[in-house]
């Protein structure tokens, strides 16, 4: 029973009933849309998944091959295997595994190449922090839904040489590049970066949930402390904001395994301050986020990836106060999405807009940074979050 005024208890039940509709309408393009493309037009019969793949589904047979692509993919289908105990899925999540264990893992210095050529011979053999944070992700959750050891195991030495090799005990976080042989690079165009330390959070938040390791959940608080404390270096602001909405939910998802409860209090003031900031800022009503192009004017730099965790952030936000004007602006959010960016003719989501807000059809489904893990990882937070048909909505964080 709604305690609140009547005014107040309409609104709330009509952003419910929109979030509702949302879920079901972001079930839907998942398994009907996003996760099929992937299963007919990704896997590479010479091995793998090809590194690119055309707006229409062509792939592009000689392009080179990225850690970052097949942990992503490895993810997707390990947690919709998970979710939903499709078979299928479980195949694709059991090849992806397969190929990062036998192609991409470095068998002499450890860690993860950046890169193999199309036939899947080392071709970047780079280690970057940023890009083992996936692989942890992927393996980790790859274990989480089938059980198999050998994930768990993969999961837990990459944990293990980004801190015999990556950590900073003095200052603490993780710096960002190194060599083959994980000497200090010259490639890194800054020591520490967010967007690094946002995947390795995400990462050893989920390593923690199927190893609960004492020294991993005191390298979590740290990475939670370092959010609150830390002027972060970002040569590229292009996407900071979606950067912010991104890490806005993950800083709640790795409080909440840490069970701390002071920084769980914490951690929430942070989140729905994040989002109200970005809201504010670079949100446009019609439903998208408009972040910044890197010379610093305000732009149309509209993308997939960051519309998806402007959803799955405004949900959090909305689950943290109850304030109906989050849950609003998740599915409008949502709609613009479902009218702008997927593509109903080849399916996934396209990759960006142009000026006049029309799909730029010349760039590619799949490569390097065009993924499945944004929107299916938005579709499984709402399933999660917002409760099936008819089961009582949730309107507190999950933790």
């Amino acid at each position: 029973m709604c305690i609140l005024s009547a005014a107040s208890c309409s609104r709330r039940e009509e952003s419910e009933q929109k979030l509702h509709q949302m879920r079901e309408e972001v079930l839907s393009n998942l398994i009907t849309n996003i996760l099929p493309f992937w299963e007919v037009y990704s896997p590479d019969p010479s091995g793998g998944f090809y590194g690119a793949i055309a707006n229409d589904g062509a792939p592009d047979a000689d392009a080179d091959k990225a850690l970052a692509l097949n942990a992503r993919i490895l993810w997707t289908f390990s947690s919709a295997y998970h979710t939903f105990e499709v078979e299928s899925y479980k195949q694709l999540a059991d090849r992806a595994q397969r190929y990062l264990i036998d192609y991409f893992i470095d068998p002499e210095y450890g860690g993860a190449y950046w890169s193999l050529t199309a036939s899947g011979q080392p071709a970047d053999t780079n280690k970057y922090t940023y890009a083992q944070a996936f692989a942890i992700y992927a393996f980790s959750e790859h274990y989480r839904a089938t059980a198999h050891q050998e994930s768990l195991e993969q999961a837990i030495a990459l944990y293990t040489i980004l801190q015999n090799q990556a950590y900073d005990p003095v200052n603490g976080g993780y710096i960002d590049s190194f060599t083959r042989n994980w000497q200090l690079s010259g490639h890194a165009s800054a020591a520490k970066t967010m967007n690094t330390h946002i995947h390795l959070l995400e990462a050893f938040t989920n390593l923690y949930r199927v190893w609960p390791d004492k020294q991993l959940k005191e390298q979590l608080k740290g990475l939670l402390t370092l959010f609150f404390t830390m002027e972060w270096n970002t040569p590229d602001e292009t996407h900071a904001c979606a950067h912010d909405m991104e890490a806005s939910w993950l800083l709640c998802e790795a409080a909440g395994v840490t069970g701390d409860k002071d920084l769980i209090e914490k951690t929430k003031d942070m989140s729905v301050h994040l989002v109200e900031t970005r809201m504010r800022e670079a949100w446009n009503p019609q439903g998208y986020l408009s972040c910044e192009k890197t010379n610093g004017e305000t732009g149309k730099t509209i993308e997939w990836w960051p519309q998806a965790e402007a959803v799955v952030a405004f949900i959090n936000a909305w689950q943290l106060t109850g304030n109906s004007s989050y849950a609003t602006a998740a599915a409008t959010t949502w709609n613009w999405i479902k009218e702008n960016l997927v593509d109903l003719e080849y399916g996934e989501w396209y990759y960006r807009l142009d000026e006049n807000n029309l799909p730029i059809t010349t760039l590619p489904k799949a490569d390097m940074w065009k993924c499945p893990y944004h929107n299916s990882r938005m579709a499984f937070e709402a399933l999660e979050r917002i409760g099936w048909h008819n089961e009582e909505p949730m309107s507190n964080h999950k933790y």
